[in-house]
């Protein structure tokens, strides 16, 4: 049987999941670490911005979803890669699906910008 932890030990060894995952998104994925850098570039302009609290709130969030696609995406290709490393058109598909969701949240987190910029 497989013991699985519970109530605060559960949680604490979550969250230190959650931080190697961080750490690996930072160490091995360039993309993940050109979008952390626009993260804390933009959130930092986002509150020199006169701009009211939930429009500061949607532009940080949107950037906070690109992350999370952006890691998405990366354990997809991980997973694909794990599977096997020779060229299927089922794997590139996966690939190329991950891809573009993180284009699309780059394309709304642009437009939420411009939106609350351009108003």
């Amino acid at each position: 049987m497989i013991h699985k932890n519970t109530g605060i030990k559960r949680l604490v060894f979550a969250f230190a999941y959650s931080l190697k995952g961080l750490y690996a998104g930072i160490r091995y994925e360039s993309a993940f670490r050109q979008e952390v850098i626009l993260l804390l570039v933009l959130s930092a302009i986002a509150f020199w911005l006169d701009v009211s609290p939930l429009e500061r709130l949607a532009m940080i969030a949107s950037l906070v979803v690109v992350l999370i696609v952006e890691a998405l995406n990366s354990a997809i290709e991980c997973v694909v890669d794990r599977v096997s490393t020779d060229q299927h058109k089922l794997s590139g598909r996966a690939k190329d699906y991950g891809s573009l969701a993180v284009l699309l949240t780059l394309c709304i987190s642009a437009a939420i910008w411009m939106t609350i910029l351009l108003a």
